[in-house]
């Protein structure tokens, strides 16, 4: 069996650091004293993996660091950041890559195979180099970006509300474009951002290439990918129910044309077919809060269409999400919010008409939508049920169980959050044999915020496979992840 020791003495070694950047502030704020500051943080987990199947190489443990830290100045007229990563991966599972249908057994294979089939890895790359020119043509609340940024659809502005602001962090940000945040890499965007911040309107485009990282600990590099996105999003309803509505456009266009495309075809002609990808998504999102005698609920929706041109096949597909929530009125013991919904992406139904029917979810991070990422919103239908509790205001604990199958049999059961180096596509697909059930998914997740710049956050998933993962994976028809991590933030 594989040993965990390892993985345990050097995860508390480097047990430490911290999630997420510093931005540099809005166009509004004032800026800071000293004009210019340090920044930084560092996070650290402890994995443990239990891929589907019997398979001893899917049981291992590894540790992960990602650690950054930059200048940043701030004044009134333009801003500037520069930001370092330096991610550090040990002990990765050597055994964990099996031939297809099997693939990686979980995201430890995935680094392994990511990184020149290293089991230990590390890279010193710049993470954030931008400038921001704030009130551009004497417009107060316009600002124009340019250089390497870390961006996220849907998170362009935050709500005055706490529950919408928490809606659009955890079920609206980061489903078609995202940074890949839980990775120990992460993503970012060389390009140039234009923002408009007014009252109750935000207007809000990016158009750039992504660069490498999510698998590789190297993130130099830009990948031949192009993106481009524009969305308004507008905050309705005022104080008593408030709301908000956003419209978007998504443009994608993927010219490594070297790169066989994941999808259900057969594999000589993915590998013939050598035209690149060009899609456009357009969508728009709505989030509403309606107080009663009862306690607040919350309605959610978000729903995206797809055109364009998957190699030489004609790409038509849309993926929707209904949701709802409701909290007791204070005052309780604890606070309490309920949630279920529904989330459903299409598939293909054909792999010889012409069409290509599969929701492509473009670059986004998957993780947030998928806790244990065995799957994505791409030929995916996923029912789930929510408990979220604050005992205190430094602790939340959820509870999530999931039902998940596959739009349509007759496609594959897909898994990745997008392209993230040059020779890899970024998705991978695995058989349904026909089968359209794949898991049910419970898990739970503890975040404790000590202070301001300590967290302690946990997680343990468990997936009872169905039809599809047991024909892949014979014997247990279980996966597992746990881990623990601890976030450092300064100043």
């Amino acid at each position: 069996m594989y040993t965990h020791s390892r993985s345990f003495v050097w995860s508390l070694v480097l047990l430490g650091l911290a999630d997420g950047p510093v931005r540099a502030q809005s166009p509004d704020a004032a800026p800071p004293a000293p004009s210019i500051s340090v920044f930084g943080s560092i996070r650290s987990r402890a994995y443990l993996w239990n891929w589907f199947g019997d398979n001893p190489a899917g049981d291992y443990s590894y540790p992960g660091t990602l650690i950054r830290g930059g200048l940043s100045r701030h004044a009134p007229s333009w801003d500037w950041q520069i930001e370092l990563a330096l991610p550090v991966l040990l002990n990765l599972p050597a055994d964990a890559v099996l031939p297809a249908p099997q693939g990686q057994l979980g995201l430890g294979a995935t680094y392994f195979a990511a990184n020149a089939n290293s089991s230990d890895a590390l890279a010193l790359f710049p993470k954030q180099v931008f400038a921001r020119f704030k009130n551009v043509a004497g417009v107060n609340g316009q600002a124009v970006s340019v250089g390497r940024m870390e961006f996220n659809d849907g998170s362009e502005v935050t709500p005055k509300d706490a529950t919408l602001a928490a809606l659009k962090r955890d079920r609206i940000s980061q489903r078609l474009v995202g940074t890949f945040g839980f990775s120990d890499v992460g993503r970012s965007m060389d390009g140039v951002e234009y923002a408009y911040a007014g009252a109750d309107t935000n207007v809000t485009s990016i158009a750039g290439r992504p660069t490498q990282g999510v698998g590789p600990v190297n993130g130099w590099g830009e990948l031949n990918i192009a993106v481009a996105y524009g969305a308004v999003t507008r905050q309705t309803g005022g104080v008593h129910a408030p709301g908000e509505f956003r419209v978007f456009g998504l443009w994608y266009d993927d010219y490594r044309h070297g790169v066989a495309k994941t999808d259900n075809r057969p594999a000589a002609v993915r590998s013939a077919d050598t035209n690149g990808i060009n899609i456009g998504t357009f969508g728009s999102h709505y989030l509403l809060l309606v107080p009663t005698a009862a306690g607040p609920i919350d309605v959610l929706f978000w729903g995206a269409g797809q055109a364009g041109s998957w190699g030489t096949l004609a790409q038509r597909s849309g993926a929707f999400s209904i949701e709802a929530g409701w909290q007791p009125p204070e005052p309780t013991a604890v606070r309490l919010w309920l949630r279920t919904g529904y989330d459903y992406a299409s598939g293909d139904s054909s792999a010889s008409d012409g069409s290509h029917g599969t929701f492509f979810q473009v670059l986004p991070t998957p993780r947030i939508y998928a806790r244990l990422p065995f799957f994505n919103m791409m030929n995916s239908k996923d029912a789930f049920g929510e408990l979220i509790v604050r005992p205190t205001s430094h602790v939340t604990v959820r509870a999530d169980v999931h039902a998940i199958g596959l739009a349509d049999a007759d496609d594959l059961w897909y898994s990745g959050g997008g392209a993230f180096q040059p020779q890899t596509f970024g998705y991978t697909g695995r058989p349904s044999n026909g089968n359209g059930e794949l898991a049910t998914l419970l898990d739970v997740g503890v975040d404790w915020t000590v202070n301001a710049h300590v967290a302690v956050n946990g997680y343990y998933g468990r997936a009872r496979g169905d039809a599809i993962t047991q024909a892949i994976y014979p014997g247990d028809h279980s996966a597992c992840l746990g881990y623990v991590e601890i976030v450092l933030r300064w100043p």
